[in-house]
C-alpha cells in the first residue's frame, strides 16, 4: 500500500483537473478487470481522465492526488494489458510544465512513481508490444526512474515523419535535420561509453531484471558494442548521472530485442540507435550528443572536442570537430562572432571592424528595407538606404558618414531601390514605394529628380536596371500583382512590359550576358523562375532569354523566393534561394544548374535575402540570410567554404560595396568586412 489522499477527503474540492468521483469510477473498472481478466471500459475512462490530468502540456495539481490511486490499481493488472496506461503516464511525467507537488501529497506521489517504474518494467519485458509503441514504453520507464533523457519521449517524431528537431545546449538554437529518420543504414560509428567508474543507483530498483534479460540476447553485426552498453546501463539502474546517449542505447536495444519482431521493429531500432550519435549546431558550430539536443536543459552537457561523425541541418553525415572543416560542398566549421564593434573569426582572432552608419538624430532613420550602392568614377561610393518612413539616406560607404538625408521621398514605406547608370555618364537612383509610387533621385544632391509618381495596388516588390543593345538603360519594376514594366528613367514614360503570363512577382534581378545587354530574372509567388529579354519589343518573344531547367528545379524541389546576379571569372550566373535556405546557381546561357548549390539551413530558412560580390582576388562570395533573421552564411563559390555570421540585428536587406558587406536591419545600417583586415 502507498499513501493516498482518501476519496472522501474535502481536499479534492481544492484540486483541479479531476474529481474524486471520476477517480472512484475508474478504480471500480480497473478492479473489475483485475478480478475477471476481461473488460476494456477502463481504457475509455482513463483516456477521458488524462485530458483533465494534463491539458495542453500542463499537468494539473489533481494528478498528484489521483495517480497514487490509479497506479496502484493498474499495477495489479497483467503486464500486457497496461502498456498504454504506462505510456500515457510517461507523457504526463515529461509534460512541458508540472507544478510543484503539494507537501501533503508528496509522499504518496513519490511512492506511486516507484511502483509505476516496477510495474511498467514488467510490461517492458512482456512479449508482443509493437515496436512503434515499445520505445514510448521504454522511455516512460526511464521517466519513472527520474532520468532527464525521458524528455525525448515528447520530442521524437512519429514513424511517418523523417525530420528531427534538436536544441543546441550551448547557444539554444534549433537545428532541424530534415531526413534524419530516412533509412538509416547502420548505427553510429562508435558506441557510447559509460563513465569510469560508472555511477550506480542506490537502493532497490527493477532494472536488474532488464539486464538479466539482455544477457542471453545477441544482435547482428555491428550491434554488439551497443548491446554491451545497454546491459551496463540497466545493471547500474539508470542513475541520473548516466549519459543520455547511453540510456538511448538501452532504449534502442530493447526495441531491437523485445519489440515485436517485424521488419518495422528492426527499422525503428536502427532509427533509435542513430540517436546515440552526434549533431553539429548550425549556429555555434559545436558538436554535441544528440541526446543532449533532445533533453531539456541537460546537466553536464559538453561539446565534443575531437573528430567524430555528426549530423547537420543539411541532413548529411560528416567528419567534424571543434576546429575541423566538414561538410557537403566543402562547408567549413567557421563562425564569425561580434564583440562590440569587432568582428572575430572562428579562432578568436580579429577579422575586422563593424561600422554602424550614422544617424541624423537618434531614431530618425528607423528600419531600412532596401539598399543600393552608388559607384561613380572618381567619387566616393555611396550607400543608399530607405525603409518604413519613406525617407532616403545616402552614406559614405568607406566610413558610414551620413552624406545626404534623411530626405522624404515617398508618402509611404520604400520597399525597393536600384541604381541607374545612364549612357551619358550620369548615375541616378530609383526607389519604389509600398503603394506603387516610383521616385528618381540625384545621388550627388540627395534630392529627387522627379517627385514620386504612380499609384499601383500592391506596391513595388523589386527594381533593377536593364542595359539594352541600343545603348540605353531602362528601369524595370515588378509588383506582386504581376505587372513588370520597363521605364525611361529620364522621362518616367513606360516603354514596355514583360511577364506576359502575369505571375505575381516576389523578387527581380538584372543578369548581364554581354556588354550592354542584360536579361531580367524573376521569382514568382509560386516558386517559379522566369527569364525575359528586355531588348525585344514583344514580351512573348524569348530573344536571348533561356528559361531555367524545369526538371532540375523539380528534382531539387526548389521553389525560388529570391533571385540575384552573381559575378564570376567566367561571367555572371544566376542564384536562386528558397524559403528553406537552399541556394542553386544557374547558367543563363543554357538554363542548367551550375555546381552542387548550397543545401537548406535551419539558420537561414525563411523569406530569403541574398547579395553577391567579388571582394578579393576575383573570388566570388554569396551572402545568404533570411528577412528579420540574425544569422548569415557567407559562401565562397570557388572553395565551397561557408562561414556563419551572427550579426545580432534583425536583417532586412543586404548589399555589397567593394570588400564590404552592407547590412540593412530593423534599426539602421551597418558595414562589416568580407576580407580580413
Amino acid at each position: 500500500m502507498i499513501p493516498k489522499l482518501p476519496l472522501h477527503d474535502p481536499r479534492w474540492r481544492d484540486l483541479e483537473g479531476v474529481t474524486a468521483d471520476e477517480v472512484r469510477a475508474l478504480l471500480e473498472q480497473l478492479a473489475s478487470t483485475a478480478a475477471t481478466g476481461t473488460g476494456d471500459e477502463w481504457r475509455r475512462t482513463w483516456t477521458h481522465l488524462t485530458g483533465g490530468l494534463m491539458d495542453d502540456g500542463v499537468v494539473s495539481d489533481g494528478a498528484y492526488a489521483a495517480l497514487p490511486h490509479l497506479v496502484e490499481a493498474a499495477a495489479a493488472l497483467p503486464p500486457g494489458q497496461t502498456v498504454d496506461f504506462w505510456v500515457d503516464l510517461g507523457f504526463i511525467m515529461t509534460a512541458d510544465y508540472r507544478p510543484p507537488v503539494p507537501a501533503d501529497l508528496g509522499a504518496g506521489f513519490s511512492a506511486a512513481l516507484r511502483l509505476a517504474e516496477r510495474a511498467a518494467t514488467r510490461s517492458l519485458l512482456a512479449a508482443g508490444t509493437p515496436a512503434q509503441t515499445y520505445h514510448h514504453l521504454a522511455l516512460s520507464c526511464v521517466a519513472f526512474a527520474g532520468h532527464h533523457i525521458a524528455s525525448a519521449l515528447k520530442r521524437l517524431p512519429d514513424s511517418q515523419e523523417s525530420e528531427l528537431l534538436l536544441v543546441c545546449p550551448g547557444c539554444g538554437s534549433d537545428t532541424e535535420v530534415p531526413e534524419f529518420f530516412v533509412n538509416p543504414v547502420r548505427p553510429p560509428v562508435e558506441a557510447p561509453e559509460l563513465p569510469d567508474p560508472a555511477p550506480v543507483r542506490q537502493g532497490d530498483h527493477p532494472w536488474g531484471e532488464v539486464a538479466a534479460a539482455l544477457e542471453q540476447e545477441t544482435l547482428g553485426q555491428g550491434w554488439e558494442p551497443f548491446l554491451r552498453v545497454a546491459r551496463e546501463v540497466a545493471a547500474v539502474g539508470l542513475p541520473p548521472e548516466t549519459p543520455g546517449q547511453a540510456v538511448l542505447c538501452l532504449v534502442a536495444v530493447l526495441v531491437a530485442v523485445k519489440g515485436a519482431r517485424q521488419r518495422a521493429g528492426s527499422e525503428r531500432a536502427r532509427q533509435l540507435m542513430s540517436l546515440t550519435g552526434y549533431f553539429r549546431c548550425w549556429d555555434c558550430e559545436r558538436t554535441w550528443t544528440i541526446a543532449d539536443g533532445l533533453a531539456e536543459n541537460p546537466d553536464g552537457a559538453r561539446p565534443r572536442n575531437h573528430l567524430t561523425e555528426a549530423w547537420t541541418d543539411a541532413g548529411w553525415s560528416a567528419v567534424t570537430g571543434e576546429s575541423a572543416a566538414a561538410g557537403k560542398a566543402g562547408e567549413a566549421a567557421t563562425r564569425f562572432r561580434r564583440e562590440g564593434n569587432a568582428l572575430l573569426a572562428a579562432d578568436g582572432t580579429r577579422w575586422g571592424r563593424i561600422s554602424v552608419f550614422s544617424d541624423a538624430a537618434p531614431g530618425s532613420i528607423g528600419g531600412v528595407d532596401s539598399l543600393a550602392v552608388v559607384s561613380r568614377p572618381g567619387q566616393p561610393t555611396l550607400v543608399a538606404g530607405a525603409g518604413d518612413r519613406g525617407m532616403v539616406c545616402l552614406w559614405d560607404a568607406a566610413d558610414g558618414r551620413l552624406v545626404h538625408g534623411p530626405r522624404a521621398g515617398h508618402p509611404d514605406r520604400i520597399r525597393s531601390m536600384t541604381v541607374l547608370p545612364l549612357p551619358d555618364g550620369r548615375v541616378l537612383l530609383a526607389s519604389g514605394g509600398d503603394t506603387g509610387t516610383i521616385a528618381v533621385w540625384d545621388p550627388d544632391t540627395g534630392r529627387p529628380v522627379r517627385e514620386p509618381a504612380g499609384s499601383r495596388p500592391g506596391g513595388v516588390t523589386g527594381m533593377c536596371a536593364a542595359s539594352v543593345p541600343d545603348g540605353g538603360t531602362l528601369l524595370v519594376t515588378a509588383t506582386p500583382r504581376g505587372a513588370v514594366r520597363l521605364w525611361n528613367p529620364d522621362t518616367g514614360e513606360a516603354v514596355g512590359r514583360l511577364n506576359p503570363y502575369g505571375s505575381p512577382i516576389r523578387s527581380i534581378a538584372a543578369v548581364p550576358i554581354a556588354a550592354g545587354h542584360t536579361l531580367i530574372a524573376a521569382a514568382d509567388t509560386g516558386g517559379r523562375v522566369h527569364v525575359w529579354d528586355p531588348a525585344v519589343d514583344d514580351p512573348w518573344e524569348p530573344g536571348a532569354a533561356v528559361q531555367l531547367s524545369g526538371r532540375a528545379l523539380g528534382d531539387a524541389d526548389h521553389r525560388a523566393a529570391t533571385v540575384a546576379a552573381v559575378p564570376t571569372h567566367d561571367g555572371t550566373v544566376l542564384a536562386t534561394g528558397d524559403d528553406r535556405g537552399a541556394v542553386m546557381l544557374w547558367d543563363p546561357a543554357t538554363g542548367g544548374p551550375v555546381g552542387d548549390g548550397l543545401p537548406a539551413s535551419t539558420g537561414t530558412a525563411g523569406l530569403p535575402v541574398m547579395t553577391a560580390a567579388m571582394p578579393q582576388g576575383g573570388r566570388t562570395v554569396l551572402v545568404i540570410g533570411n528577412r528579420f533573421g540574425r544569422n548569415l552564411r557567407v559562401w565562397d563559390l570557388e572553395s565551397g567554404t561557408v562561414r556563419h555570421l551572427a550579426v545580432d540585428v534583425a536583417v532586412t536587406c543586404l548589399a555589397t560595396a567593394g570588400p564590404d558587406l552592407i547590412v540593412g536591419h530593423d534599426r539602421g545600417v551597418l558595414r562589416l568586412p568580407l576580407t580580413r583586415r
